[in-house]
């Protein structure tokens, strides 16, 4: 039979272990990026990447489609050289003239032309308010 004392220390290691001890969010476009310093059992810190997207289900529900990687210590230089690689290949092969899809999205404004004039509308002026 488990005492409650061990249960106790149980849960407050399953605690620690889930514990955030550092964050930083990103936003780009339809996607937020997640950048979550956390801990292990052994106070050992590691990198988890969340890739979250807001996805409508067909019902009409929304819901968020997430995707995450798990970084450790020990392989944060070759992820960092690599992931410095592929981003540097995409610069030289794809210059910025190229890509400005996402990131120079211009904003264009759509003109509604209307065929009869507006009936059976109340005019506002600003000082009514």
């Amino acid at each position: 039979m488990e005492s409650a004392e061990s249960k106790e220390g149980i849960k407050q290691i399953d605690s620690k272990f889930k514990q955030e001890i550092h964050s930083k969010v990103v936003r780009a476009g339809k996607r937020t990026y997640f950048f979550d310093v956390k801990s292990t059992r052994n106070d050992e810190y590691y990198l988890t990447i969340t890739e979250s997207k807001k996805r409508y289900g067909d019902n009409g529900k929304f819901g968020y489609e997430k995707h995450k990687i798990f970084l450790y210590k020990e392989d944060f230089e070759k992820f960092i050289d690599s992931l410095k690689d592929v981003v540097d290949y995409i610069y030289e092969k794809q210059p910025e003239e190229i890509v400005p899809e996402v990131a120079e999205k211009e904003v264009t404004e759509e003109v509604v032309e209307e065929s009869e004039p507006v009936k059976d509308y109340t005019s506002v002026e600003f000082e009514d308010i």
